[in-house]
């Protein structure tokens, strides 16, 4: 039997895939990296969500995009463009008929959810992010913050004195983050046998009420900078349900640490430059008595299941101040340049992890 060639022609087949990997492969990648080079369409569009007030408009029953554009006074057409974007990221959800109605994720901007991220989420999408962004490739370059070149100020100094919007909005998400996190530390920490505890740049205090409301029979310190704990939370404050276990110490634990205690804990305050990290551990060791027990908990760049969220917030800290998040490795390290001899590494939740340590004899 014979057989012989087609004589029809066929165009050449031109493949998009890099060599050595499947063809098939290809589509896939580059539409990712399409999506992902538009992030900043994404953070957009949840920004203005939070900002607009949709999730606390939406309640638990589904809306057109025509009624929640009359609750939020928005343009209808606009926002139902918005939406459909959200959808997308699983940030709501529309049926059939093309009402909009809530997914988990959605509830979280919700400004009475118990959970609720509407502050975080505004603050890091914050007007000076979008312009520090893109100069994350001179900030790599230097390995310092690009902060001053663009705003001639230190980061603080520019958020207090120029943007003081935008340092209530910090001062929001803050306060939210650490009365989330707090009632999770204080189910971690055994403080049995301690008599006192200091929280060292405890912000106002929400993880120290939490470990008195805890242990009933602990006395505690809340100690951070003047204008910091001046708003401490009202369980602390004169009159308040713990006011006559707790001492307020204004100062800054980066020049001088004068507070004495059984256990010090030291919570998402090391990620400065290295060495005010290396001033604060070290006033911590000479403020301590030998055998006092220093808890450093910390969001960390290995070892976690919120990857995507700590290398991010890592880049961010780069950018406006010059820090950094820490491994495992760096802040193990860290704490024992500072004397502390370092024991258990556990984890408190999805994205923090405690760090146990002791001060030597």
């Amino acid at each position: 039997m014979t057989t012989t060639a087609s004589t029809t022609p066929t165009a050449p087949v031109e493949s998009t895939a890099p060599t050595g990997s499947p063809a098939s492969t290809a589509p896939h990648a580059s539409m990712k990296l399409r999506e992902l080079v538009f992030g900043a369409a994404c953070a957009a569009a949840v920004r203005a969500a939070a900002k607009l007030g949709v999730a606390d408009a939406l309640e638990d029953t589904p809306r057109t995009a025509e009624d929640l554009a009359a609750a939020v006074r928005t343009d209808a057409k606009a926002l139902r463009r918005m939406l459909r974007a959200l959808t997308c990221y699983g940030i709501f959800t529309e049926d059939t008929d093309g009402r909009f109605a809530h997914t988990d994720m959605s509830r979280l901007l919700r400004e009475d959810d118990p959970h609720s991220l509407r502050y975080i989420t505004l603050w890091c999408t914050e007007p000076w992010t979008w312009a520090a962004w893109p100069r994350l490739d001179a900030a790599v370059r230097t390995g310092g913050s690009v902060f001053g070149e663009l705003y001639g100020k230190e980061f603080f100094t520019y958020l207090h004195e120029d943007a003081q919007d935008s340092a209530q909005v910090f001062n929001r998400a803050m306060t939210t983050s650490s009365v989330q996190s707090a009632r999770d530390v204080a189910e971690l920490l055994d403080l049995t046998g301690a008599s006192t505890v200091a929280d060292i740049g405890g912000g106002q205090g929400h993880v120290l009420a939490s470990l008195l409301e805890k242990n009933a029979g602990l006395k505690g310190t809340l100690f951070d900078l003047p204008g910091v704990v001046e708003n401490a939370d009202p369980r602390l404050r004169d009159g308040g349900a713990l006011a006559d276990r707790v001492t307020i110490v204004p100062g800054d634990c980066r020049r001088a640490l004068p507070v004495d205690a059984d256990v010090y804990v030291i919570k998402n305050i090391l990620e400065w430059d290295d060495e005010s990290t290396a001033r604060t551990l070290r006033n911590v060791v000479s403020a301590a008595r030998p055998g006092a027990r220093v808890v450093v908990i910390e969001n960390l760049v290995d070892d976690s299941p919120s990857m995507k969220f700590t290398t991010s917030m890592d880049l961010l800290l780069l950018l406006n101040v010059g820090g950094a998040k820490h491994t495992k490795e760096s802040m193990t390290s860290r704490m024992a340049a500072a004397g502390l001899v370092v024991g258990e590494v556990r984890p408190v939740n999805s994205y923090l992890h405690a760090f146990e340590s002791v001060v030597p004899g």
